[in-house]
């Protein structure tokens, strides 16, 4: 009876850790709601505060490197042409495809999961970027399922959830590159 007592005890608290998990998570995280999905949403979103955790560090890190308030001066052997402040890493494997486009103006992550893409950009708060993003976005008739804002003082990450259609001609290299772009257009 003892051992009866104890293991219905365990799953009591199991449950209202996993209930505890769940509302302290956004709800476009968690799919369904068994253990499984519940910690696996977690995972998810804990490895996206991680990224802004790094943003924000490396963040700080230039602050104290360059305490101006203006941009950051650029190395003198690199030529400042916008191709070279650009660096794009691709990443493959089994379970992701994904390509990474980085810049002094903002970091853009884009990710194909199934038939979805997880488009994420870090950078400072810039009045009307997200209206460019969606803008361009829907120019390239793709179709946004869900946006996440999180923003922290003058640092703002955008996560996107986007359908992928089959007359979709873009790779997710380009998809990164072409966001990566919109920092730098002006509102019209």
């Amino acid at each position: 009876m003892s051992h009866i007592a104890v293991e219905r005890n365990r799953r009591r608290q199991m449950n209202e850790h996993l209930k505890v998990l769940r509302s302290m998570t956004p709800c476009f995280y968690i799919k369904r709601g068994d253990q499984a999905s519940i910690i696996g949403g977690v995972i998810e979103f804990i490895k996206e505060m991680q990224q802004v955790l790094q943003s924000l560090e490396s963040k700080k890190r230039r602050r104290s490197i360059s305490p101006s308030p203006g941009p950051s001066p650029k190395p003198l052997l690199q030529p400042s042409t916008p191709q070279s402040e650009r660096s794009i890493v691709v990443h493959e494997n089994i379970k992701e495809l994904g390509a990474s486009c980085n810049s002094p103006v903002a970091d853009v992550e884009a990710k194909i999961s199934g038939s979805n893409v997880f488009l994420r950009t870090v950078s400072r708060r810039i009045p009307g970027q997200i209206v460019k993003i969606v803008n361009l976005l829907e120019n390239l008739s793709l179709e946004i399922l869900h946006l996440n804002i999180s923003s922290m003082e003058d640092t703002v990450l955008y996560s996107f959830v986007i359908k992928i259609g089959l007359e979709c001609q873009l790779s997710v290299e380009e998809l990164a590159i072409e966001v990566q772009k919109s920092f730098s257009l002006k509102l019209t």
